[in-house]
């Protein structure tokens, strides 16, 4: 398993957070939004899914991964 944090701007609310940590479990991997901190701390098998595809999974709801 590998670990990232990611720095997400766009995200002001408890709706943001949530279509965050849905959209990086949609794409196969575990994510706890700090929003505080505008980070994403995931959790990911790199045998089943990129992190390039998390990364465009959380960009597909409207948020950039910076």
């Amino acid at each position: 398993m590998a670990n990232v944090t990611l720095k997400v701007e766009g995200m002001t609310c408890g709706h943001c957070v949530s279509s965050v940590e849905k959209a990086v479990g949609n794409a196969g991997a575990a994510g706890k939004v700090d929003l505080a901190s505008k980070k994403v701390s995931i959790e990911y098998d790199e045998a089943k899914v990129s992190l390039d595809k998390i990364k465009a999974a959380i960009e597909d709801q409207g948020y950039d991964v910076v």
